[in-house]
């Protein structure tokens, strides 16, 4: 007898670790293994008001930045996409499967809004030490 789907009924309940749908040797995993983003709230807070409604963590923004980055996603309205749909890279933003993405407006607002006059772009980059030659 040919089996067949059941859409009857949905499950109530899900078994369901994004840890455990994450490959070990996934891109991934290697940088969430060497960032530090700690830093993030502390130097960006003075760019937040401290009364009204909550933002978007800036911590999440800048990990969804580096997975546009790492993985050659050239928009922010892909990018947002993508993260949507790809559980790696909702496991290394720290959403869960039903966190909503922000929307792509948002990374455009901060950076020509409330970040214009920070120095977390600057921060954010790598720092060479005083032994590594400058790439040419």
């Amino acid at each position: 007898m040919m089996g067949r789907l059941n859409h009857d009924q949905e499950q109530f309940f899900y078994s369901f670790r994004l840890e455990d749908a994450v490959p070990e040797d996934h891109p991934v995993r290697d940088v969430a293994a060497v960032l530090d983003l700690s830093w993030v709230h502390s130097e960006l807070a003075p760019f937040y008001p401290r009364l009204g409604r909550p933002s978007i963590d800036p911590v999440l923004m800048i990990r969804m930045l580096i997975v546009g980055y790492v993985f050659a996603i050239r928009s922010e309205r892909a990018l947002c996409r993508d993260v949507r749909v790809n559980l790696a890279y909702r496991w290394f933003c720290g959403l869960s499967i039903e966190d909503k993405i922000p929307d792509h407006s948002a990374f455009s607002r901060a950076r020509n809004e409330r970040f214009r006059d920070s120095d977390i772009n600057r921060d954010a980059q790598p720092q060479r030490n005083d032994n590594s030659t400058p790439r040419e």
